[in-house]
C-alpha cells in the first residue's frame, strides 16, 4: 500500500461508511457541493481542477467526482498513484502531484480550481499561502473548503469543544493518544481569521460557512475568489 493511501485512511478513521460521523461527512460534503455549484454555475464545457483527491473510496470522499454531471471535464490531482481513484472514476483524468511543490499545470489552464479539506494539511502557514497562490495561478476562479475549527466536534479526532484553543487541543490529543493531530505538519485548525491571514487581500476572497448548517459554528468554511 503506498504511503499516501495510508494517510488517506487516517483522515477517514473516525468517519467510516455507515457510522454516524460518516453519515455527517456525507451530508456536509453534499451541502458543500451544492454551495459550490450555486456559486460557480459551471457549464458542460467548464474545465475543473480538483486538488487533493483520495484513493479512499468511501461515500464521503471525492464528492465532486461522485456528483458532478460532466466528469470528463475534471482533472483530479492527488499524492498517490491513483489506482483506487481511477477505478472508481474512470472518466476523470488523474495526475499525480508532489506535496508542497508547484502544480504541474500551465497558467490559467483551468476555468475553476477547487480543493476540499486540503489546506489544513499542507504543513505550515507559508505552505498554505503557496498552495493558494498555485491555485490562483492555474485557474481564474478558485473554491476551497476546510473543516471549521469552531464546529462543536473536531473532524479528525472526534474531540468535542477542546479543539477551540491550541492549548486544550494539544492536551486532549495527548490524553487520548492522538498526538499526531496536534502537530502543524499534520493539521492546522482553521477559522475565518486564519483563512484571511493566508489569502492575499488582492484576490478579494469571499469567506463564509458551508457544510452542516449551525450558524457561526457550521461544520466547514469556504474561501472563494474570481480573478475575472
Amino acid at each position: 500500500m503506498p504511503p499516501s493511501s495510508t494517510v488517506d485512511e487516517k483522515y477517514y478513521q473516525v468517519a467510516g461508511d455507515g457510522s454516524l460521523a460518516g453519515r455527517m461527512v456525507v451530508l456536509a460534503r453534499d451541502r458543500i457541493y451544492a454551495d459550490f455549484i450555486a456559486w460557480a454555475r459551471p457549464q458542460p464545457m467548464t474545465t475543473v481542477l480538483d486538488v487533493g483527491v483520495s484513493d479512499v473510496t468511501t461515500e464521503g470522499a471525492n464528492v465532486l467526482e461522485r456528483l458532478y454531471p460532466h466528469p470528463a471535464q475534471i482533472t483530479a490531482a492527488g499524492l498517490g498513484e491513483g489506482g483506487g481513484f481511477r477505478a472508481a472514476f474512470p472518466a476523470v483524468a488523474y495526475r499525480q502531484i508532489e506535496a508542497n511543490q508547484p502544480l504541474p499545470f500551465a497558467d490559467r489552464q483551468f476555468d475553476i480550481a477547487c480543493a476540499n479539506a486540503v489546506l489544513e494539511h499542507v504543513g505550515s502557514r507559508e505552505n498554505q499561502r503557496a498552495f493558494l497562490a498555485e491555485l490562483a495561478r492555474v485557474a481564474r476562479r478558485v473554491y476551497i473548503t476546510v473543516p471549521h475549527r469552531f464546529f462543536p466536534v473536531e473532524h479528525h479526532t472526534a474531540i468535542p469543544l477542546l479543539h477551540w484553543t491550541d492549548t486544550t487541543f494539544r492536551w486532549a490529543c495527548a490524553a487520548l493518544g492522538k498526538r499526531e493531530w496536534a502537530r502543524a505538519e499534520n493539521l492546522i485548525l482553521m477559522s475565518q481569521a486564519g483563512l484571511r491571514a493566508v489569502c492575499p487581500a488582492a484576490l478579494r476572497p469571499q469567506i463564509g460557512v458551508t457544510g452542516l448548517a449551525l450558524g457561526p459554528f457550521s461544520s466547514n468554511l469556504y474561501l472563494r475568489f474570481d480573478q475575472g
